[in-house]
């Protein structure tokens, strides 16, 4: 089985850096992909989709420290999907993506990348965190970072 996503875009948003209970530095943030087509009678169409990023340990300091809304990055990640019950006791439901590399493509010099393979970031021990980069370890079963997903 293979859960791999593969992005470029331009963040919606400045990253946010939090910690968890036990330290750990992850980043959450925005990002927006475009499709473009001609439609049947030859007129440019548009869509954009938005991505809800997650990054952890050094990846999510990088990230919080040099990305910046509008700046264009290549992500590489796993798509997790997470469920919680908000105030109002809704089941919520949000799907994110779990950055494994980040490469800045617009910086002052050449493309830079981090991925978050280059550590072990352990696990999380925060109640309403995403589960950090680690094969097989499932997402938290309740909360969740906001109530809207993005």
């Amino acid at each position: 089985m293979f859960n791999r996503a593969t992005l470029i875009g331009r963040l919606g948003r400045d990253p946010e850096l939090r910690y968890t209970q036990s330290g750990m530095a992850f980043a959450v943030f925005t990002m927006a992909t475009n499709e473009t087509w001609k439609d049947k009678e030859g007129n440019k169409q548009e869509r954009t989709e938005w991505h809800r990023i997650i990054a952890f340990g050094r990846l999510g300091e990088i990230c919080g420290q040099y990305l910046a809304k509008g700046r264009l990055v290549f992500i590489e990640g796993r798509i997790q999907t997470r469920e919680w019950v908000d105030k109002e006791n809704v089941k919520r439901y949000t799907t994110e993506i779990v950055a494994l590399e980040m490469k800045m493509l617009e910086s002052k010099g050449a493309a830079s990348s981090v991925s978050a393979f280059q550590e072990d970031p352990g696990p999380s021990d925060a109640d309403h965190i995403p589960s950090p980069p680690m094969a097989g370890s499932p997402p938290p079963s309740e909360g969740g970072l906001d109530d809207v997903p993005f």
